[in-house]
């Protein structure tokens, strides 16, 4: 199950609409469009339209993710996902978020996760990633991929961030002595992720040892100059 970003994007308003305003769910094509559309909590901000989000719809409904419900004069449609992925409530609150804001921190999703489900600090947060961030069994025989995967941290944050992999292994643009490389992150991120921070570190340690070399040899220096005078 591969989404594109339109599939991505619908199936996430679907969800945040279910949960945040529940009496006006399920939702209508113009209302999804406009759900869709919104210039706030979307990243990207898209313009999709009818036709579009028709064309998703299908789509989606032909994995099982959503569905169509005719017991009014106007077809209104529903997300499926909590049944077909086996997810918990904090668990589809979070795959929401990253759905609709792209790869954001434990920090971040915990800020603006309140509508949608309250966790009780950031280790809920954690924790629940975590789940998301190990392959999982669906019934009794198919193990499912993992649903969400940490990214490597980047220059100057204290977090790492975490994207979804509903869309694909994820491509990230990484500037590093300002030549340009792409980083593809899918089953084996995690340990992409740790080698990276785990040479980092080996990189900081290396600047403090030539740091400390440089002290040690100054203070020796100092010593040998004033033995001479005495």
């Amino acid at each position: 199950m591969t989404l594109d970003p339109i599939q991505i994007r619908v199936l996430g308003t679907l969800i945040e609409k279910e949960i945040v305003t529940p009496e006006n769910y399920p939702l209508s094509l113009n209302a999804l469009v406009n759900a869709c559309n919104q210039r706030s909590s979307r990243d990207p901000v898209m313009d999709l339209t009818d036709e579009e989000v028709r064309q998703a719809l299908h789509s989606l409904e032909d994995l099982g993710l959503t569905g169509v419900v005719r017991d009014s004069r106007v077809a209104k449609y529903e997300h499926h996902i909590r049944t077909v992925l086996n997810l918990r409530r904090d668990e589809t609150a979070v795959l929401c978020l990253l759905f609709l804001r792209g790869p954001q921190t434990p920090g971040e999703l915990r800020a603006r996760a309140d509508r949608m489900y309250s966790f009780d600090g950031i280790e809920g947060v954690e924790s629940t990633l975590g789940r998301l961030t190990v392959a999982a069994t669906n019934g009794e025989a198919s193990v499912m991929r993992p649903l969400a995967v940490v990214l490597p941290r980047q220059p100057g944050s204290r977090e790492a961030r975490y994207a979804h992999l509903l869309g694909g292994p994820v491509e990230l643009g990484l500037r590093e002595s300002g030549v340009e490389q792409r980083g593809s992150y899918g089953g084996a991120a995690t340990e992409s992720a740790a080698q990276t921070d785990l040479a980092t570190k080996v990189s900081e340690l290396e600047a403090e040892v030539a740091a400390l070399r440089e002290a040690v040899a100054r203070i020796e220096a100092s010593l040998g100059l004033a033995a001479a005078d005495r």
